[in-house]
């Protein structure tokens, strides 16, 4: 009666290793469930589009650098029946005109801003930085992606190795009873050896069952996240490699790279440069207009005319209410506050990476410490079962010695996973998850394309894909 023994490396965790045997040479890796999380999942995907809507900011902002182009035209019909009276020579004279004409015209009007208070440039400029901040919230959320993906495959592997382990355990308890059944048929044992047993067996189906339950549930969380359902899943190893070397190395790297940071520093400079729109509003503004229009029959005795004019127009705010200045008052406290949030965000960054460096200590302490106790509790069952047989143990001291092992083999599955996620973590808190970083086999999503597309584009409905 010997139980499914599992093996583990020493650096890298190997899970599943002994459970599924040698990975086939069709078995899906953890780097390839990255880049199909990379590539499908929707979540990142409507970040990415609400990047690309982000993008046109800057073109609406840059439209107030450019001219404005009305044209007008009109055409109808007009009845016209006067009545003239003059006197001359003690005579009255009355002339009667009436008839019908067809005015029309057509006109156009060309207006350019001059200045408006640096307004136009202070939003574009914010507008860019919006553009700044919206990459790194994609940054956000495609770290999110790959830790949850990475941890899921790792969560697959553990529980689909722990249910291995219960089905084991199952298959030796069955098999314990049943020989000590008949050991009470020949009076060996007492009935309390098989009822002990029994009640063993009992609760190793329970823990198989709820195993049983735990991978389903994990299956599910596959499927949403990576895009299929899982099947052969090669082991999953650390990421080490990408990790700085120290802890205050990866702190300080945090700092400078996480998305979380530096989107706070782009929402700063978005705040700043709103103070500054809206002081702009106390600015005088400049217009320039020209215009041209042609036009026919206005008149029963004009039959064209064309009128043509430039002006430049000067006009300043005096007072509008107070508006104006509430704005510019709370704009001021908007700024001060994402300064602060990005205080706040550096000490949560700060925090999290400490966090996490030091559950990576801890998993790669409890991976070695948990395959000394498989060891040893393989170990001590065999002695017990020995012992057992010699009349020096009893039927408890094996079920006792039998589940200690499990527990063993079950802490060793979860060591082995949760030193893998550590890693990933580490390298998240640091701002480095990233398929460059990792070097998968995929391409990168660059927003800075579409961007590049619609940035100065004076006209058009259609999106760079065709919509």
């Amino acid at each position: 009666m010997h139980g499914v023994k599992l093996f583990t490396g020493a650096a890298v965790s190997v899970l599943l290793m002994a459970v599924a045997g040698p990975a086939p040479a069709l078995a899906d890796t953890i780097e390839a469930a990255l880049v199909r999380a990379y590539q499908n999942n929707p979540q990142l995907n409507a970040q990415r589009a609400q990047v690309r809507s982000t993008d046109e900011n800057v073109p609406q902002a840059l439209s107030g650098y450019r001219p404005k182009v009305a044209v007008t035209a009109s055409v109808g019909v007009q009845y016209t029946d006067t009545q003239i009276n003059s006197q001359g020579n003690n005579d009255v004279f009355r002339t009667i005109n009436h008839g019908i004409n067809a005015p029309r015209s057509a006109g156009v009007t060309v207006s350019q801003n001059l200045y408006n208070g640096n307004q136009t440039a202070n939003r574009t400029r914010a507008a860019e930085s919006q553009v700044s901040g919206s990459r790194e919230a994609l940054r956000v959320l495609e770290q999110s992606v790959l830790l949850q993906a990475a941890t899921v495959y790792m969560d697959y592997l553990r529980d689909s190795a722990t249910l291995e382990v219960q089905k084991s355990n199952v298959r030796v308890l069955e098999q314990t009873l049943k020989q000590t059944r008949d050991r009470f048929n020949v009076g060996e044992v007492t009935r309390t050896d098989v009822a002990q047993s029994e009640a063993q067996l009992a609760a190793g189906n329970t823990q198989e069952l709820q195993a049983e339950s735990n991978l389903t549930t994990t299956r599910s969380t596959f499927r949403r996240i990576i895009g299929n359902e899982p099947t052969n899943l090669a082991p999953g190893s650390p990421v080490d490699r990408f990790l700085p070397g120290t802890l205050a190395s990866s702190v300080s790297l945090s700092l400078v790279e996480n998305p979380n940071v530096t989107a706070s520093m782009y929402g700063i400079d978005v705040n700043y440069l709103q103070v500054k729109i809206n002081e702009g509003a106390l600015l005088p503004t400049i217009n320039f207009q020209v215009a041209a229009t042609q036009s026919y029959e206005q008149t029963m005795t004009i039959f064209r005319s064309f009128g043509a004019s430039a002006v430049a127009s000067v006009s300043a705010p005096i007072y509008q209410g107070g508006a104006e200045y509430a704005l510019i008052r709370q704009s001021k406290e908007n700024l001060a506050q994402q300064r602060l949030n990005l205080e706040t965000t550096r000490d949560q960054t700060r925090a999290n990476v400490v966090q996490a460096w030091g559950q990576l200590v801890a998993g790669k302490a409890q991976v070695s410490s948990a395959q000394a106790q498989v060891t040893a509790s393989e170990i001590a069952l065999n002695g017990v079962r020995e012992e057992a047989k010699a009349g020096q143990r009893t039927t408890l001291d094996v079920l006792n010695a039998q589940q200690a092992l499990v527990n063993a083999r079950v802490a060793l599955v979860t060591a082995q996973h949760d030193r893998v996620v550590a890693s990933y973590s580490v390298l998240s808190a640091v701002g480095r998850l990233a398929p460059q970083v990792l070097g998968l086999a995929t391409t990168v999503y660059d927003p800075s394309v579409h961007y590049q597309q619609v940035r100065d584009s004076w006209a058009g409905v259609r999106t760079p894909d065709g919509r």
